[in-house]
């Protein structure tokens, strides 16, 4: 996996400057999205893996299954399937999500939260935490029953966790010392 993100990094360096250059980061970002699922697909694996397939012919499968794509991300798309890189699509789309937002000053946020959060109590979190934290968060909400009530909110490498399962755990883990 780091392997990966080592190979993924120049390409989606590149594609960030393309697309900030071309003032069109949102629309790369969305590309890169589509094009990373695309090639995460099962069938296109078999067909990345398969030698007996001419690079034309698969850049022609992949951009037909990758969605409307402008000139420079058909021409993105073909660079990656010449040098055999589509594998690292999901890796590209992720970094360039990460320089975007690092230049935007936004953070994303996964919230995980047993039940179903709604509009406004998912805008009251988000504006707390860029209160408390002083940067701009973009949340990403994911049902997790297993948290019995509350939210667990992941911000990289940091984790706030306000739901019922992590203060069980942390009861748990006190009568035990």
């Amino acid at each position: 996996m780091a392997e990966n993100v080592t190979v993924a990094r120049p390409y989606a360096e590149a594609a960030f400057e393309l697309a900030r250059a071309g003032g069109a980061l949102p629309a790369w970002q969305t590309a890169l999205e589509r094009m990373a699922a695309a090639s995460a697909d099962e069938l296109m694996l078999e067909c990345v893996a398969d030698p007996r397939i001419a690079p034309a012919a698969l850049a022609e499968l992949f951009l037909g299954v990758a969605g409307e794509l402008t000139d420079e991300q058909r021409n993105f798309a073909d660079v990656l399937v010449d040098n055999r890189r589509l594998g690292v699509l999901p890796e590209i789309s992720a970094l360039f999500g990460e320089l975007k937002n690092a230049l935007e000053g936004t953070h994303d946020a996964v919230v995980s939260s047993a039940f179903p959060l709604d509009a406004a109590q998912l805008s009251k979190l988000v504006a707390d935490l860029e209160e408390k934290l002083g940067y701009k968060i973009e949340a990403t909400v994911e049902l997790a029953p297993e948290l019995i009530g509350g939210v667990r909110i992941a911000l990289g490498d940091q984790v706030i966790d306000a739901s019922v399962r992590g203060k069980l755990n942390a009861m748990a883990v006190s009568l035990k010392n």
